[in-house]
Formats: structure tokens, sequence, C-alpha cells
């Protein structure tokens, strides 16, 4: 998880610099809709630049240029970061200067022109069926927890949700009637999210008991669906918390992060023939491209169709 910058590094830096980067802060979460984690991972990248430009003695952060980028580029490169964490935070540091050039307070973006390809991505890890009925009966019991817990696996792998949308599901955006949600994802953008009959049961089975037992708890009205064992709203970090205690109760030999559920989600979709634009729609993915790299199938596949094909199978 990504750390906030220490009061060491806010002590260190510039009033301005700060001053910029808590207003850019704010533009990330208000106008993009991204996530405290997700401003907090860019915070981390901000400050790592500017302690670089104070101890290589370079100039103030509002005047460096694409020399200055190439130095610091050399810089990641010989702290042996991997290739995608440099390409992500030349991407963070892009994305503030793009900032500060709208707002006219720099002439031009030193990074505009620095573009790094990631290596090949790796196939998204997901779970087998076999896999998740562990996991799905390691919640099985009639405590409110238990019951959320439940309804929130439904969730997260029956509509394949982000845990940041996930954790903002209030019960008025849920559609009873047509079974859908209404999902707010990456830069406050709507989208429609069907939800299936196991969820539905889980879910109402939830709200009918156990929430309600949570919410008495905190005597206070809350409109999102999942709450917390004091009855206040889920938190994104407490449903990976969540998950890492399913996990261990579930004695299954692996990691699990929200996720490796989305990607099951839209593996299982696919190789039970969804068409790319459906899982692209419901993942709430904005180009096809970043949905293609679901378009693996999986062992049991492999072996299916080679039996079925070759004819010596």
């Amino acid at each position: 998880m990504k750390k906030e910058p220490s009061n060491e590094q806010l002590q260190s830096n510039s009033p301005l610099s700060i001053q910029w980067f808590d207003e850019f802060s704010q533009y990330l979460i208000v106008e993009r809709g991204y996530s405290e984690k997700t401003q907090a991972a860019y915070a981390e990248d901000f400050f790592q630049f500017l302690d670089f430009l104070e101890q290589s003695g370079s100039r103030d952060f509002l005047t460096i240029d694409y020399r200055d980028v190439r130095i610091y580029l050399s810089f990641l490169n010989d702290q042996n970061y991997s290739r995608n964490s440099i390409s992500r935070k030349i991407a963070s540091l892009r994305s503030f200067y793009q900032f500060l050039l709208k707002r006219t307070i720099i002439s031009e973006n030193p990074f505009a022109y620095v573009h790094l390809k990631k290596k090949n991505q790796k196939l998204p890890r997901f779970f087998y069926e076999d896999e998740l009925q562990l996991l799905f009966d390691s919640v099985q019991g009639d405590a409110p927890l238990d019951q959320r817990n439940l309804a929130l696996l439904e969730i997260l792998y029956g509509c394949g949700l982000r845990v940041s949308e996930c954790a903002a599901i209030t019960l008025s955006s849920i559609d009873w009637e047509h079974q859908i949600l209404l999902v707010y994802g990456k830069g406050k953008k709507e989208r429609i999210v069907p939800f299936n009959q196991h969820t539905k049961q889980a879910m109402i089975r939830y709200l009918q008991d156990g929430r309600n037992v949570l919410l008495a708890t905190a005597q206070k009205e809350y409109d999102a669906l999942f709450l917390n064992h004091l009855g206040a709203p889920l938190t994104p970090t407490g449903i990976e918390y969540i998950l890492d205690q399913l996990l261990k109760k579930s004695q299954l030999d692996s990691d699990i992060h929200p996720h490796k559920l989305r990607h099951t989600f839209a593996t299982h979709l696919l190789n039970n023939g969804a068409d790319m634009r459906t899982v692209q729609e419901l993942l709430g993915h904005a180009n096809l491209s970043t949905t293609q790299i679901y378009a693996h199938v999986t062992k049991e596949s492999l072996q299916k169709n080679y039996r079925k094909f070759h004819p010596r199978a």
C-alpha cells in the first residue's frame, strides 16, 4: 500500500510545492473522481521527485526542463526500479505538470515527451471454480458479518467491481426490479451492472438481518450498503482486510486481492462465450485494449479444445 508523505518530507519541501500539490490532490479527488489510495500514490511519486531535486541540487520544481527529467530517469534506473514502476512514476509527474500547465503556472510540461513502454503485461491471476467454492464456503454462517461477507463476495465476483466501487454502493443505487447496480467508476463515470440471483439473495438476507444488527451498533443511519463491525460504512481498505481474513479461513494456498475477483469475473465471462465489448462495458474500461488482457483461456479450456479438435487426442 502506498504511504502518505512523511512529516519530514513535507517540512523539507517548499510551501509553494506543497500548496500546488494540495490543489492537484483536490483536483484528482473532486474532478477526476480518483480514490484516496490513488491520490496517495501520486503524492508518493511527487514528493520522491522533490527529494531528488533537493538532494541533487537541481533547480526549482517549477523551472525544470527535459534534461532534468532525463537525469531523474537515470536516477530511477540506478535505484533498480522496475520498468513498470518507473513508467507509473513518470505518468504521475506528467499529470501533475499538465495540471500546472493548464493553470498557466508553467509554460511547458517537461514530462510531455517522455513515454516509457511497460513490459509485456502478465496474464491476470484468477480463481478456478473449485477455489472460488472454498472461498464462498468460508463465509457460510448466520452471524451478521458472515452475511455481509457473503454479499460482499457475491458482488465482487458477480459484478466485477473495483474495490472502491464496491465500497461506494448505496441502498439507493440498487434497482431490485431490474437487478442492476448504478456504479460510479473512475472519473465519476456512471455505468449499469447487472447482478445475478445468487447476489440478490445474499444481499436481501444481509439487508433484512445482518445489516440491521450492524446498524444498531452505530445508532446512526447510513445509506452505504456495506458496514463494518461498528456499523459505519466499510472502506476499500476494510474490504481488503476482510478478504485477507477470508483467505486464511478458507486455507487456500493463494493470495487474494479485490482485483483478483474482478479478474475472475472477466475471465469466466470470456471463457464461457461473452463478447469482448460486453465485458468492456461491464468492467467500465474506457478502451477495449485494456479488456483484451483477459482474452486468455484456462488450462481446462485448452485441454477441452485440444481433445475436441486434435485427431490423436
